[in-house]
Protein backbone atom coordinates (compact mmCIF):
# COMPACT_ATOMS: atom_id res chain seq x y z
CA UNK A 1 0.00 0.00 0.00
CA UNK A 2 2.97 2.52 0.76
CA UNK A 3 4.18 1.75 -2.56
CA UNK A 4 0.95 2.12 -4.49
CA UNK A 5 0.94 5.77 -2.89
CA UNK A 6 4.51 6.56 -4.07
CA UNK A 7 3.93 5.02 -6.95
CA UNK A 8 5.33 7.53 -10.43
CA UNK A 9 5.23 8.00 -13.91
CA UNK A 10 7.93 6.24 -14.84
CA UNK A 11 6.32 3.56 -12.63
CA UNK A 12 2.95 3.77 -14.25
CA UNK A 13 4.97 3.63 -17.84
CA UNK A 14 6.88 0.41 -17.29
CA UNK A 15 4.11 -1.42 -15.73
CA UNK A 16 1.76 -0.50 -18.75
CA UNK A 17 4.24 -2.02 -20.66
CA UNK A 18 4.93 -5.11 -18.86
CA UNK A 19 0.55 -5.54 -18.67
CA UNK A 20 0.43 -5.36 -22.32
CA UNK A 21 2.57 -7.79 -22.60
CA UNK A 22 1.79 -10.02 -20.03
CA UNK A 23 -1.75 -10.10 -21.03
CA UNK A 24 -0.47 -11.47 -24.54
CA UNK A 25 1.96 -13.94 -23.39
CA UNK A 26 -0.97 -15.27 -21.00
CA UNK A 27 -3.24 -15.81 -23.90
CA UNK A 28 0.07 -17.50 -26.05
CA UNK A 29 1.33 -19.90 -23.74
CA UNK A 30 -2.11 -21.24 -22.61
CA UNK A 31 -2.75 -22.30 -26.59
CA UNK A 32 0.33 -23.82 -26.47
CA UNK A 33 0.14 -26.12 -23.68
CA UNK A 34 -3.87 -26.43 -24.50
CA UNK A 35 -3.14 -27.73 -28.39
CA UNK A 36 0.05 -29.98 -27.02
CA UNK A 37 -0.83 -31.33 -24.39
CA UNK A 38 -5.05 -31.24 -23.11
CA UNK A 39 -6.46 -30.62 -26.54
CA UNK A 40 -4.65 -33.78 -27.34
CA UNK A 41 -5.65 -35.61 -24.86
CA UNK A 42 -9.54 -34.69 -25.06
CA UNK A 43 -9.48 -36.13 -28.47
CA UNK A 44 -7.80 -39.12 -27.45
CA UNK A 45 -10.56 -39.37 -25.28
CA UNK A 46 -13.44 -38.36 -27.46
CA UNK A 47 -12.32 -41.11 -30.08
CA UNK A 48 -11.55 -44.13 -27.82
CA UNK A 49 -14.67 -43.67 -25.11
CA UNK A 50 -16.74 -41.73 -27.21
CA UNK A 51 -16.80 -38.64 -25.25
CA UNK A 52 -19.60 -36.40 -25.65
CA UNK A 53 -18.14 -32.61 -27.73
CA UNK A 54 -20.26 -30.50 -25.26
CA UNK A 55 -18.83 -32.28 -22.26
CA UNK A 56 -15.05 -32.46 -23.62
CA UNK A 57 -15.29 -28.58 -23.88
CA UNK A 58 -17.08 -28.07 -20.48
CA UNK A 59 -13.80 -30.35 -19.31
CA UNK A 60 -11.52 -28.28 -21.34
CA UNK A 61 -13.20 -25.14 -19.72
CA UNK A 62 -12.57 -26.73 -15.87
CA UNK A 63 -8.61 -27.54 -17.23
CA UNK A 64 -8.64 -23.74 -17.71
CA UNK A 65 -7.43 -23.06 -14.41
CA UNK A 66 -4.61 -25.39 -14.00
CA UNK A 67 -3.06 -24.37 -17.28
CA UNK A 68 -3.34 -20.69 -16.43
CA UNK A 69 -1.32 -21.11 -13.29
CA UNK A 70 1.68 -22.68 -14.98
CA UNK A 71 1.51 -19.67 -17.85
CA UNK A 72 1.26 -17.02 -15.20
CA UNK A 73 5.57 -17.27 -14.60
CA UNK A 74 5.60 -17.80 -18.48
CA UNK A 75 4.17 -14.84 -18.84
CA UNK A 76 5.97 -12.70 -16.40
CA UNK A 77 9.21 -13.84 -17.87
CA UNK A 78 8.13 -13.36 -21.12
CA UNK A 79 6.67 -9.75 -20.07
CA UNK A 80 9.73 -8.67 -18.37
CA UNK A 81 12.26 -9.72 -21.01
CA UNK A 82 10.17 -8.20 -23.88
CA UNK A 83 10.00 -4.56 -21.91
CA UNK A 84 13.13 -4.40 -20.29
CA UNK A 85 14.65 -5.26 -24.25
CA UNK A 86 12.64 -3.02 -25.76
CA UNK A 87 13.85 0.29 -23.32
CA UNK A 88 17.15 -0.85 -24.03
CA UNK A 89 16.95 -0.76 -27.83
CA UNK A 90 15.14 2.47 -27.66
CA UNK A 91 17.96 3.93 -25.70
CA UNK A 92 15.53 4.35 -22.87
CA UNK A 93 17.80 2.79 -20.58
CA UNK A 94 20.78 4.97 -21.19
CA UNK A 95 18.47 7.95 -20.89
CA UNK A 96 17.44 7.15 -17.30
CA UNK A 97 20.89 6.15 -16.66
CA UNK A 98 21.99 9.65 -17.34
CA UNK A 99 19.37 10.67 -15.32
CA UNK A 100 20.30 9.35 -12.56
CA UNK A 101 18.02 6.71 -11.94
CA UNK A 102 19.77 2.91 -12.16
CA UNK A 103 18.66 -0.99 -12.70
CA UNK A 104 17.79 -1.49 -9.40
CA UNK A 105 14.91 1.91 -9.82
CA UNK A 106 14.13 0.77 -13.47
CA UNK A 107 13.36 -3.22 -12.00
CA UNK A 108 11.02 -2.07 -8.70
CA UNK A 109 8.01 -2.29 -10.46
CA UNK A 110 8.66 -5.31 -12.32
CA UNK A 111 9.39 -6.73 -8.47
CA UNK A 112 6.19 -6.07 -7.25
CA UNK A 113 4.34 -6.96 -10.30
CA UNK A 114 5.75 -10.40 -9.94
CA UNK A 115 5.08 -10.66 -6.23
CA UNK A 116 1.34 -9.86 -6.73
CA UNK A 117 1.25 -12.37 -9.71
CA UNK A 118 2.54 -14.96 -7.51
CA UNK A 119 0.10 -14.26 -4.79
CA UNK A 120 -2.30 -14.49 -7.86
CA UNK A 121 -1.27 -17.86 -8.58
CA UNK A 122 -0.71 -19.20 -4.89
CA UNK A 123 -4.79 -17.86 -5.05
CA UNK A 124 -5.86 -19.64 -8.37
CA UNK A 125 -4.20 -22.85 -7.23
CA UNK A 126 -4.94 -23.30 -3.94
CA UNK A 127 -8.98 -22.61 -4.54
CA UNK A 128 -9.77 -22.63 -8.20
CA UNK A 129 -7.90 -25.52 -9.55
CA UNK A 130 -8.77 -28.41 -6.79
CA UNK A 131 -11.97 -27.75 -7.32
CA UNK A 132 -11.81 -27.67 -11.04
CA UNK A 133 -9.63 -30.61 -11.01
CA UNK A 134 -11.90 -32.96 -9.00
CA UNK A 135 -15.05 -31.42 -11.37
CA UNK A 136 -13.22 -32.19 -14.20
CA UNK A 137 -12.12 -36.29 -13.44
CA UNK A 138 -15.88 -36.62 -12.19
CA UNK A 139 -17.49 -35.39 -15.29
CA UNK A 140 -14.90 -37.12 -17.61
CA UNK A 141 -16.22 -40.47 -15.73
CA UNK A 142 -19.77 -39.28 -15.70
CA UNK A 143 -19.21 -39.05 -19.60
CA UNK A 144 -17.97 -42.27 -20.14
CA UNK A 145 -20.76 -44.23 -18.16
CA UNK A 146 -23.10 -42.41 -19.95
CA UNK A 147 -22.31 -43.42 -23.16
CA UNK A 148 -22.99 -47.29 -22.29
CA UNK A 149 -26.81 -46.68 -21.42
CA UNK A 150 -29.03 -47.95 -23.95
CA UNK A 151 -31.69 -45.37 -22.18
CA UNK A 152 -35.00 -46.39 -23.43
CA UNK A 153 -34.25 -48.93 -25.95
CA UNK A 154 -35.69 -52.41 -25.61
CA UNK A 155 -34.29 -56.12 -26.67
CA UNK A 156 -30.86 -54.09 -27.00
CA UNK A 157 -27.55 -56.07 -28.04
CA UNK A 158 -24.07 -54.60 -27.20
CA UNK A 159 -20.25 -56.38 -28.16
CA UNK A 160 -17.21 -55.05 -26.46
CA UNK A 161 -14.13 -56.12 -27.73
CA UNK A 162 -10.87 -56.81 -27.05
CA UNK A 163 -7.72 -55.79 -28.68
CA UNK A 164 -10.19 -54.05 -31.35
CA UNK A 165 -10.54 -57.77 -32.70
CA UNK A 166 -11.56 -60.60 -30.52
CA UNK A 167 -14.77 -60.57 -28.35
CA UNK A 168 -14.65 -59.79 -24.59
CA UNK A 169 -18.44 -59.89 -23.70
CA UNK A 170 -21.64 -60.03 -25.43
CA UNK A 171 -24.61 -57.88 -23.39
CA UNK A 172 -28.29 -58.61 -23.99
CA UNK A 173 -30.64 -56.22 -22.22
CA UNK A 174 -34.47 -56.70 -22.42
CA UNK A 175 -35.67 -53.01 -21.14
CA UNK A 176 -33.77 -49.74 -20.27
CA UNK A 177 -35.78 -46.72 -18.90
CA UNK A 178 -34.82 -44.08 -16.49
CA UNK A 179 -31.24 -45.93 -16.44
CA UNK A 180 -32.46 -48.74 -15.03
CA UNK A 181 -31.54 -52.28 -16.47
CA UNK A 182 -34.25 -54.76 -16.71
CA UNK A 183 -33.56 -58.98 -17.62
CA UNK A 184 -29.92 -58.88 -18.65
CA UNK A 185 -27.75 -61.72 -19.42
CA UNK A 186 -24.29 -60.83 -19.90
CA UNK A 187 -21.99 -63.55 -22.02
CA UNK A 188 -18.06 -63.40 -20.78
CA UNK A 189 -15.31 -64.56 -22.78
CA UNK A 190 -12.38 -62.25 -21.16
CA UNK A 191 -10.87 -66.12 -20.06
CA UNK A 192 -9.70 -67.69 -22.57
CA UNK A 193 -9.82 -71.06 -20.20
CA UNK A 194 -14.12 -70.62 -19.20
CA UNK A 195 -16.46 -69.10 -20.13
CA UNK A 196 -19.21 -66.98 -17.86
CA UNK A 197 -22.88 -66.22 -18.20
CA UNK A 198 -24.21 -63.71 -15.62
CA UNK A 199 -28.16 -62.92 -15.91
CA UNK A 200 -29.62 -60.59 -13.62
CA UNK A 201 -33.05 -58.69 -13.48
CA UNK A 202 -32.31 -55.67 -12.34
CA UNK A 203 -29.20 -53.10 -13.11
CA UNK A 204 -27.93 -49.85 -12.93
CA UNK A 205 -25.78 -47.35 -13.90
CA UNK A 206 -22.81 -46.39 -11.39
CA UNK A 207 -19.51 -44.04 -11.71
CA UNK A 208 -17.28 -47.62 -12.32
CA UNK A 209 -19.65 -49.37 -14.70
CA UNK A 210 -22.75 -51.38 -14.56
CA UNK A 211 -24.12 -52.43 -11.78
CA UNK A 212 -26.22 -55.76 -11.29
CA UNK A 213 -28.47 -56.64 -8.35
CA UNK A 214 -29.37 -60.84 -7.14
CA UNK A 215 -27.29 -61.67 -10.26
CA UNK A 216 -26.67 -65.52 -11.56
CA UNK A 217 -23.69 -66.22 -12.47
CA UNK A 218 -22.76 -69.72 -14.85
CA UNK A 219 -19.40 -71.12 -15.40
CA UNK A 220 -18.70 -73.01 -18.45
CA UNK A 221 -16.03 -74.66 -19.69
CA UNK A 222 -14.69 -74.71 -23.15
CA UNK A 223 -15.86 -78.18 -23.78
CA UNK A 224 -19.45 -77.61 -22.50
CA UNK A 225 -18.93 -78.28 -19.05
CA UNK A 226 -20.70 -76.72 -16.20
CA UNK A 227 -17.97 -76.19 -13.80
CA UNK A 228 -19.48 -73.59 -11.12
CA UNK A 229 -23.16 -71.83 -10.46
CA UNK A 230 -23.28 -69.02 -8.06
CA UNK A 231 -25.46 -66.40 -6.67
CA UNK A 232 -24.45 -62.57 -6.33
CA UNK A 233 -26.05 -60.16 -4.42
CA UNK A 234 -23.98 -57.25 -6.28
CA UNK A 235 -21.40 -57.42 -8.86
CA UNK A 236 -20.13 -54.31 -10.95
CA UNK A 237 -18.83 -54.92 -14.82
CA UNK A 238 -16.17 -52.01 -15.60
CA UNK A 239 -17.46 -52.37 -19.39
CA UNK A 240 -13.78 -52.24 -20.61
CA UNK A 241 -13.74 -48.50 -18.94
CA UNK A 242 -10.31 -47.98 -17.78
CA UNK A 243 -10.65 -44.31 -17.45
CA UNK A 244 -10.94 -44.68 -13.37
CA UNK A 245 -7.29 -46.55 -13.35
CA UNK A 246 -5.60 -44.06 -15.66
CA UNK A 247 -7.02 -40.77 -13.44
CA UNK A 248 -5.88 -42.30 -10.48
CA UNK A 249 -2.69 -43.12 -12.20
CA UNK A 250 -2.18 -39.52 -12.86
CA UNK A 251 -3.60 -38.25 -9.48
CA UNK A 252 -0.78 -36.33 -8.06
CA UNK A 253 -2.83 -34.49 -5.41
CA UNK A 254 -3.73 -31.49 -7.67
CA UNK A 255 -7.47 -31.77 -6.51
CA UNK A 256 -6.60 -30.93 -3.51
CA UNK A 257 -4.80 -27.63 -1.86
CA UNK A 258 -2.30 -26.99 0.22
CA UNK A 259 -4.46 -27.05 4.11
CA UNK A 260 -6.22 -30.37 3.17
CA UNK A 261 -3.08 -31.81 1.36
CA UNK A 262 -0.86 -31.34 4.73
CA UNK A 263 -3.72 -33.14 7.08
CA UNK A 264 -3.69 -36.15 4.55
CA UNK A 265 -0.19 -36.89 4.24
CA UNK A 266 0.04 -36.95 8.07
CA UNK A 267 -3.52 -39.37 8.42
CA UNK A 268 -2.83 -41.81 5.15
CA UNK A 269 0.60 -41.87 6.09
CA UNK A 270 1.03 -45.62 5.93
CA UNK A 271 -1.84 -46.20 3.73
CA UNK A 272 -0.40 -44.76 0.73
CA UNK A 273 2.06 -46.44 -1.68
CA UNK A 274 5.75 -45.12 -1.26
CA UNK A 275 5.62 -43.93 -4.57
CA UNK A 276 1.59 -42.47 -4.20
CA UNK A 277 3.50 -40.57 -1.23
CA UNK A 278 6.56 -39.18 -2.67
CA UNK A 279 4.50 -37.93 -5.11
CA UNK A 280 2.00 -36.12 -2.96
CA UNK A 281 4.77 -34.82 -1.23
CA UNK A 282 6.48 -33.26 -4.03
CA UNK A 283 2.87 -32.13 -5.12
CA UNK A 284 2.85 -30.09 -1.08
CA UNK A 285 5.70 -28.11 -1.46
CA UNK A 286 5.27 -26.92 -5.26
CA UNK A 287 2.33 -25.54 -4.32
CA UNK A 288 4.36 -23.42 -2.37
CA UNK A 289 7.60 -23.46 -5.22
CA UNK A 290 5.93 -22.78 -8.10
CA UNK A 291 4.73 -18.83 -6.81
CA UNK A 292 8.54 -18.32 -6.16
CA UNK A 293 9.25 -18.87 -9.77
CA UNK A 294 7.26 -16.00 -10.94
CA UNK A 295 9.63 -13.49 -8.91
CA UNK A 296 12.92 -15.95 -9.83
CA UNK A 297 12.04 -15.70 -13.56
CA UNK A 298 12.22 -11.96 -12.81
CA UNK A 299 15.43 -11.90 -11.25
CA UNK A 300 16.77 -14.08 -14.27
CA UNK A 301 14.97 -11.90 -16.86
CA UNK A 302 15.87 -8.46 -16.23
CA UNK A 303 19.63 -9.25 -16.72
CA UNK A 304 19.41 -10.99 -19.86
CA UNK A 305 16.93 -8.90 -21.71
CA UNK A 306 19.91 -5.63 -21.13
CA UNK A 307 21.60 -6.16 -24.42
CA UNK A 308 25.09 -4.55 -25.40
CA UNK A 309 24.82 -1.31 -27.17
CA UNK A 310 25.92 -2.72 -30.68
CA UNK A 311 23.00 -4.55 -30.64
CA UNK A 312 20.73 -3.31 -32.31
CA UNK A 313 17.31 -6.31 -32.69
CA UNK A 314 15.03 -7.49 -29.91
CA UNK A 315 16.55 -10.80 -28.52
CA UNK A 316 13.79 -11.23 -25.64
CA UNK A 317 11.40 -13.75 -27.24
CA UNK A 318 14.78 -15.90 -27.57
CA UNK A 319 15.86 -15.71 -24.07
CA UNK A 320 12.17 -16.10 -22.75
CA UNK A 321 12.12 -19.56 -24.93
CA UNK A 322 15.28 -20.48 -23.59
CA UNK A 323 14.78 -20.01 -20.03
CA UNK A 324 11.52 -21.35 -19.79
CA UNK A 325 13.15 -24.48 -21.52
CA UNK A 326 15.82 -24.61 -19.20
CA UNK A 327 13.70 -24.53 -15.93
CA UNK A 328 11.22 -27.18 -17.28
CA UNK A 329 14.11 -29.54 -17.86
CA UNK A 330 15.64 -28.86 -14.36
CA UNK A 331 12.04 -29.43 -13.30
CA UNK A 332 11.56 -32.41 -15.14
CA UNK A 333 14.83 -34.01 -13.62
CA UNK A 334 14.30 -32.65 -9.90
CA UNK A 335 10.65 -33.86 -10.33
CA UNK A 336 11.60 -37.76 -11.52
CA UNK A 337 14.28 -37.47 -8.66
CA UNK A 338 11.87 -37.02 -6.09
CA UNK A 339 9.10 -39.29 -7.15
CA UNK A 340 11.55 -41.97 -7.02
CA UNK A 341 12.64 -40.47 -3.20
CA UNK A 342 15.93 -40.35 -4.26
CA UNK A 343 15.79 -36.62 -3.00
CA UNK A 344 13.90 -35.31 -0.48
CA UNK A 345 10.52 -33.75 -1.69
CA UNK A 346 11.13 -30.41 -1.15
CA UNK A 347 14.37 -30.05 -2.58
CA UNK A 348 12.72 -31.77 -5.97
CA UNK A 349 9.99 -28.74 -5.75
CA UNK A 350 12.74 -26.42 -5.23
CA UNK A 351 15.73 -27.27 -7.14
CA UNK A 352 15.08 -25.24 -10.21
CA UNK A 353 14.28 -22.18 -8.11
CA UNK A 354 17.43 -22.73 -6.98
CA UNK A 355 19.44 -23.15 -9.76
CA UNK A 356 18.05 -20.19 -11.41
CA UNK A 357 17.41 -17.95 -8.65
CA UNK A 358 21.12 -18.11 -7.93
CA UNK A 359 22.44 -17.41 -11.33
CA UNK A 360 19.58 -14.48 -11.79
CA UNK A 361 20.94 -13.38 -8.58
CA UNK A 362 24.72 -12.92 -10.14
CA UNK A 363 23.39 -11.69 -13.09
CA UNK A 364 21.20 -9.13 -11.99
CA UNK A 365 24.14 -7.86 -9.30
CA UNK A 366 26.73 -7.85 -11.99
CA UNK A 367 24.09 -5.77 -14.33
CA UNK A 368 22.91 -3.14 -11.24
CA UNK A 369 26.35 -2.07 -10.66
CA UNK A 370 27.13 -1.31 -14.01
CA UNK A 371 23.85 0.64 -14.78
Amino acid sequence: MEYLKKITILDKFILKQVAEVFILGIIVFTSIIFSSDTFISLIKQISEYGMPVNIAFMIIMLNLPAVIVMTIPMSVLFSTVMTVNKMCLQSELTVLKACGIGIKRISKPIFYFAIVMAVLTFFINETIVPLTTSQSKTLALYAIVQRNIPEGKHNFTMKELRDGNYLKRLFYVEKCENKEFSNVTILDLSDNDKVQILQSKTGTSVVEGWQFNNASVYTISKEGKTLNTSWIEKTIIDFGSNIQQQLDKKNDGTDMNFIQLLPYLFNNKSDLSKDTLAKYKVCFWEKLALPVTTVVFVLLGIPLAITPPRVRHNRGLLFSIGIIFIYYIIRAFSLSLGYNSTIPAFVAANLPNVVLGITGYYLYKNKSEKI
